[in-house]
């Protein structure tokens, strides 16, 4: 791994020269990118406004209203207080997941502030695009704002995201064997149909492992892929898939590579993931806010498997999938205030972080000369003004030359 200061500092030149050059370039692709997802991101706020509708007239047509209103009326303030602090939780344990990864790198310009502002990115362009595809291309983005080059900003967030599809999936593991009988019991045999988008989750993660472990297998099978798809002209232009074979894969490898060398850090980081994702899943247990009574763990295995489908489905939001889930799952726990029951989880814990991570986007760090090591060390011994070279995240270490 490469270390601290000095590595950093004789490169500087060259990183300096390298990125004039290609500053204008890589600017205007920004500015592209970012305008692409914020049309997007316009369109899924568009599509959700409706949905919004379209639910309450469903509500009105099919006689629910009434029961809706009632349900809604005997809410307790401090279940949903308490469900809202749940979401707030899930949010800080997501900021400090990126902290110890920034925490590695002694050097790193990279603040706390600009690290709630990735997290918020990653939140509302997350949720305003299908299957949240607009969340990691946005944190890489606002990362390297920060002055840190495309491959450190990959080297931070792709490690984040492998980490928390890692979470994911062992959450939903531990669920499905702690209450498997529960499932069966309780909704039959269409939990199968969940456990299929399980596994479908599991070789997704498992496939982000090989890609990031055995990155020249991936290429030499990609490569097959792109000649037999030219071959046959199946697409007119397979540029894209050539620079994301050739290119990508192997950056996305260097990334976790450097990062990962870090063990501790890298276990540090996964077991932030799981209380993050504790917290996410605690939030139905609002049911209580209803005036009914659920089991804890009932309501934590519940919520994994409506994770696991709402992530599915490829629309903003999980627009459907979530609907679907939630009632599913919550349904025989909920009764009649099922309706109110959704209407308020999603508020919590999608409508109103939404339009509260938009005013965060732009929060930033005032000085970027001291990293968030050196204020750490400062406070723990006095005053500390020493500079300690670190490990730095640095994916260009495992390009063969």
């Amino acid at each position: 791994m490469a270390t601290g200061s000095n590595n950093r500092n004789a490169s500087s030149v060259h990183k300096t020269s390298v990125q004039g050059s290609s500053a204008v370039s890589r600017g205007a692709v920004d500015a592209a990118e970012e305008r692409e997802r914020a049309a997007s991101a316009r369109k899924g706020a568009l599509f959700l406004g409706v949905v919004v509708i379209i639910y309450i007239l469903y509500l009105v047509f099919s006689g629910q209203m009434d029961d809706f209103v009632d349900a809604l009326g005997g809410v307790r303030t401090d279940w949903v207080l308490g469900a809202a602090f749940c979401f707030l939780m899930y949010f800080f344990f997501g900021v400090l997941a990126y902290v110890i990864a920034v925490y590695i790198d002694h050097d790193s310009p990279v603040g706390v502030r600009d690290l709630i502002s990735v997290e918020a990115s990653g939140i509302f362009f997350g949720n305003l695009t299908p299957m949240m595809m607009g969340a990691v291309p946005s944190q890489i983005v606002r990362l390297t704002r920060t002055g840190l080059d495309v491959g450190e900003a990959s080297a931070t967030q792709f490690t984040r995201f492998i980490m928390f599809q890692l979470g994911v999936v062992v959450f939903a593991a531990l669920m499905l064997i702690a209450k498997l009988s529960f499932f069966f019991e309780s909704y039959g045999d269409i939990v199968l149909l969940n456990l299929l988008v399980f596994g479908a989750h599991t070789l997704e993660c498992i496939m982000l492992f090989v890609v990031c472990l055995c990155p020249n297998l991936v290429m030499r099978v990609g490569n097959w892929l792109l000649r037999l798809i030219q071959k046959h002209r199946w697409l007119k232009d397979t540029s894209k898939l050539d620079q994301l074979v050739n290119e990508q894969v192997m950056e996305f490898s260097n990334a976790f590579k450097s990062a990962a060398s870090d063990l501790p850090s890298m276990f540090a980081t996964f077991l932030v993931t799981m209380a993050q994702l504790f917290c996410l899943y605690t939030i139905p247990w609002v049911l209580n806010a209803f005036g009914k009574s659920g089991d804890f763990i009932e309501c934590l295995a519940a919520g994994s498997m409506v994770q696991l489908v709402s992530s599915s489905v490829p629309l903003p939001g999980g627009t459907g999938g979530a609907e679907g889930a939630f009632v599913m799952f919550y349904g025989h726990m909920f009764g009649p205030a099922t309706s109110a029951g959704f209407l308020v989880w999603r508020i919590v814990t999608f409508f109103a972080p939404t339009i509260l991570a938009a005013p965060l986007l732009g929060l930033t760090t005032r000085d970027r000369s001291v990293s968030i090591y050196e204020r750490v060390q400062r406070r723990r011994n006095g005053g500390y003004k020493g500079h300690s070279s670190g490990v730095s995240i640095n994916p260009n270490k495992y390009i063969k030359k």
